[in-house]
């Protein structure tokens, strides 16, 4: 749960650590401080920062979450589970930016991958109808209903579709 610079320090220590273990013939420890700094590389570009980013997420800091989240190298080269989160993070901050062509963007492909649960799935697609019935699609907005419907679990979300439908059918 590093950010960049701190895994760039990491590696760091972990190359100089393996260059002294090499100097004073520890090869056994230099293996060891190469397949962490191997490791930290992995993470970089498997996990980045993103569960550092949710926590700010969480917390209502937006302006730190779209940091760290920038700080992302390639979104296609996450982790399938962390790729999920990734792009819902950015499609929310999209939306309180008011940005809505890259909200839908960014939650078109947030559906694509795993989420939380069911629930979290079916929240990604309640904001995809609500940018459906905002741009007057009827269409798309009552297939990601039904699609919602199918996903949605708690009393909430329920409410939300319920509410969202009957501002469809109003089109």
């Amino acid at each position: 749960m590093y950010n960049s610079k701190g895994r760039y320090a990491l590696m760091a220590l972990f190359a100089i650590a393996a260059l002294v273990c090499l100097f004073y013939v520890q090869y056994q420890l230099a293996a060891l401080a190469g397949f962490l700094f191997a490791f930290v590389i992995w993470s970089h570009f498997k996990h980045s920062s993103i569960l550092l980013a949710s926590k700010h997420f969480k917390n209502g800091n937006y302006v730190r979450a779209e940091a760290l989240l920038a700080e992302v190298p390639n979104p296609d080269r996450l982790a399938r589970n962390r790729r999920g989160y990734y792009e819902f993070m950015r499609a929310n901050i999209a939306l309180k930016k008011e940005d809505y062509e890259l909200a839908e963007h960014h939650f078109q492909i947030a559906s694509r991958f795993p989420l939380g649960g069911k629930n979290d799935k079916a929240f990604v697609l309640i904001h995809l109808a609500n940018l459906a019935l905002r741009k007057k699609d009827k269409e798309r907005c009552t297939a990601y209903l039904s699609k919602a419907r199918e996903l949605a679990i708690t009393s909430k979300s329920q409410d939300i579709i319920n509410k969202i439908e009957k501002e469809a059918y109003s089109l």
